[in-house]
């Protein structure tokens, strides 16, 4: 008898969004979602916490202080601040949490652990969440998860990597909760990490201001400090700033930031880009953005002379301009944006759209735009382009690049995670960054690439009527070549067209024979 193939062991991620899930109940995810990662968070500063707390044990005792003097210095919160450890109250440390994990108070100790971290941790004031110890969480439930997350570790001596770990169960969390949404904030805190993978790959920010006015839950950062970490900098190399509309979501970027131990001004509170422009003065090195799509409730009367509208007045009906606008408002003499927006934006002609679009790119502003492949986003199918615009694309002495927008068709890359899910892996990521990146170096070794890539310059863009659609100037991809000659393909296909009818009839002899036998 065969024996049957052992199923694979479930992923630490899938194991807590299990555990995670039974939660839900009646609640919605926007709410949940907040238990679990308030949790993680939680024990990843408890983690680090006490990985501190003993090396400083060691410490001491090299230096010959007496065990009986050593816990008081174990309580100085200077020995822990100073090297960027969060400062945990002894009641917020997860051995407490763990030890109440199964009675009926957990929730309202896990409450006050959350308000005794802010107090001590200014940084983090406001960010946590609360309302652990209400009526409608099952305390067994959040027990069980208290349970599961303790047996996880956080720290640089875990076997897994305490980054790595805990960078994959927020990530996972973050794109199972986008897929859990509902509405039109569904994904609102999260893009898929091809998508920024790809923004951050074209943009290369080595060093300096890193902008993010619409920054979600902060992964374009996240990325961004992931990238220059992997070619050799220090997270410290960027500067990062962002911005975020909705609190909840404000304060998720605010502790996932913080977990990646990214410093960045995210401004006081969260409030709206356009309105409430809470970092005026920047002007960014990098500005890397995926922004609400086609939003229609953006305006405000007061927005109507804003300086920011250089190239035109964008519509109250579409927000995708006015985006743009900011961005561009927001770049340095030599900055480069990169950001996504709705395909529309590409040819769009209503209320004054087409105008901006013809006037970015006369002004020799719009660097790049690639087609994305469909259903890369877990909340809508609404396809996207990315956007590139740079003020220094004559930076290198080649201005004849002002003169030229490059076209990148990037539809057919990519493969199906699952049955509504597509995602790029590095092989894509770097045919379609490659691409760019050769053709901005103006180092000799770019080419047009039939149905790929394609440099238009101006004259031909105008032709098209400023529209920017990558499929009107890439040109289809050629077909293979086919010689084999007409009556040999006939015959060729004919026997395999028999073949197919044989098969049929050899099979459905089987199920009349199994069907027999079972009367």
């Amino acid at each position: 008898m065969a024996r049957r193939a052992a199923k694979p062991a479930e992923t630490l991620e899938q194991t807590l969004w299990k555990t995670a899930d039974k939660l839900r109940g009646n609640q919605e995810p926007s709410e949940y979602k907040h238990v679990v990662l308030g949790l993680v968070f939680l024990k990843y500063v408890s983690d680090r916490f006490e990985e501190r707390r003993e090396e400083l044990k060691v410490e001491l005792a090299a230096e010959g202080i007496k065990p009986e003097r050593i816990d008081s210095f174990l309580e100085d919160r200077d020995e822990y601040t100073s090297r960027n450890v969060f400062w945990v109250p002894e009641l917020a440390r997860w051995g407490y949490i763990q030890s109440v994990a199964k009675l009926s108070v957990v929730g309202e100790d896990i409450d006050q652990a959350m308000d005794l971290v802010e107090k001590e941790n200014p940084s983090l004031r406001g960010v946590l969440p609360r309302n652990y110890g209400r009526d409608g969480l099952d305390k067994r439930r959040l027990g069980e998860l208290v349970d599961l997350i303790g047996s996880i570790g956080f720290t640089e001596s875990d076997d897994h990597g305490a980054d790595d770990v805990l960078g994959r169960v927020y990530e996972y969390f973050l794109g199972q909760f986008a897929g859990k949404e509902t509405g039109k904030d569904a994904g609102a805190f999260y893009t898929p990490r091809s998508v920024v993978k790809t923004l951050v790959e074209m943009l290369e920010p080595y060093k300096g201001r890193v902008y993010d006015p619409a920054a979600g839950s902060g992964g374009m950062f996240v990325q961004s400090a992931e990238f220059v970490k992997a070619h050799g900098g220090k997270r410290t190399d960027i500067s990062v700033y962002g911005q975020e509309f909705t609190d909840t979501t404000w304060k998720l970027a605010k502790m996932n930031l913080a977990l990646r131990g990214i410093e960045a001004d995210m401004g006081s509170h969260s409030a709206d880009s356009f309105s409430e422009d809470l970092h005026q003065d920047l002007r960014a090195d990098f500005v890397i953005a995926n922004p609400p799509f086609n939003v229609s409730d953006w305006w405000d009367a007061k927005l109507a002379d804003d300086p920011r509208w250089k190239y035109g007045t964008p519509p109250p009906s579409s927000a995708n301009f006015a985006w743009v606008q900011h961005f561009i408002h927001h770049l340095a003499p030599n900055g480069t944006a990169g950001f996504v927006l709705a395909n529309g934006s590409l040819s769009s002609k209503s209320s004054g759209e087409g105008e901006i679009r013809r006037k970015l790119v006369e002004a020799g502003l719009v660097d790049c735009i690639v087609a994305m492949p469909d259903k890369l986003f877990f909340n809508t199918g609404i396809p996207v382009s990315l956007w590139f615009v740079s003020k220094g694309r004559d930076g290198n002495g080649h201005r004849e690049r002002l003169d030229e927008v490059l076209f990148i068709d990037a539809r057919k890359l990519g493969d199906m995670e699952s049955r509504k899910l597509r995602v790029l892996d590095d092989d894509a990521i770097e045919k379609i960054a490659g691409s760019y990146h050769a053709w901005r170096n103006h180092d000799g070794g770019y080419e047009d690439v039939l149905g790929f890539v394609k440099a238009a310059n101006i004259d031909e863009i105008e032709k098209h009527d400023f529209v920017l659609t990558p499929g009107r100037y890439v040109g289809a991809e050629e077909a293979e070549i086919d010689d084999e000659p007409i009556d040999e393909r006939i015959e060729r296909l004919t026997c395999e067209l028999f073949a197919e009818f044989e098969n049929g009839r050899k099979l459905e002899d089987e199920v009349r024979r199994r069907l027999g036998e079972l009367r």
